[in-house]
């Protein structure tokens, strides 16, 4: 069973619609006991770090997430805010975030030189693949994704780089450390190209 955790901050519905294409056993919660039952998990998110790790720490879902990614290794997805959750701690807001990845969720900072680009980076853009993934198989360098966002994540360690995006400089587009997965991009607004994200993370991650 693949749970999209409902967490109060994500664009369920069409994430949903997404993966109900590709699989039957796909639902929306935030009950832990379904969580505990899923062998797949999506984090989704829209809105703020901190708001993002306060929702998850009220209802109750922090102690279960990490018991199945940690200890259980279940394959998760964190897409947009998911991905940046993922971090140690965010520019934006003073909390610690899940910690799974190593590395900090830092704003845009363009500078002057690129006073033509706006933050948010929204629309479509594309990633240069530095690495082999499970969820990149069949897509590549060049292939054009959906964007919304205002943060982005640096990772300490470039083996959790796995594409790039630039947009004024590059920042980490897709991120992987062993079965934790990441993309900034929206898979679920991306036409194609998302598609093939989330069917390889439904059928090889």
């Amino acid at each position: 069973m693949i749970v999209i955790v409902d967490y109060g901050m994500g664009n369920l519905r069409s994430i949903l619609n997404k993966l109900q294409r590709m699989s039957e056993d796909v639902i929306v919660s935030s009950d832990i006991n379904a969580i505990e039952q899923a062998n797949k998990l999506v984090l989704p998110g829209v809105g703020s770090f901190e708001t993002g790790m306060a929702n998850l720490q009220e209802r109750c879902l922090l102690s279960v997430l990490k018991w199945k990614v940690l200890e259980e290794n279940t394959p998760i997805l964190g897409i947009c805010l998911g991905m940046q959750l993922l971090t140690l701690s965010s520019e934006e807001g003073d909390v610690e975030g899940l910690g799974w990845i190593d590395g900090e969720t830092k704003q845009f900072n363009l500078g002057e030189h690129h006073s033509s680009l706006r933050v948010p980076h929204m629309g479509w853009n594309s990633i240069d693949i530095h690495r082999e993934s499970p969820i990149l198989h069949g897509v590549h360098s060049d292939s054009e994704f959906y964007f919304v966002h205002s943060y982005h994540v640096c990772c300490r360690a470039d083996s959790s780089v796995i594409a790039t995006t630039n947009y004024g400089y590059e920042f980490a587009s897709v991120i992987q450390k062993e079965r934790i997965y990441g993309t900034q991009f929206h898979p679920e607004k991306s036409h194609g190209n998302g598609s093939s994200i989330l069917k390889n993370f439904i059928e090889r991650a």
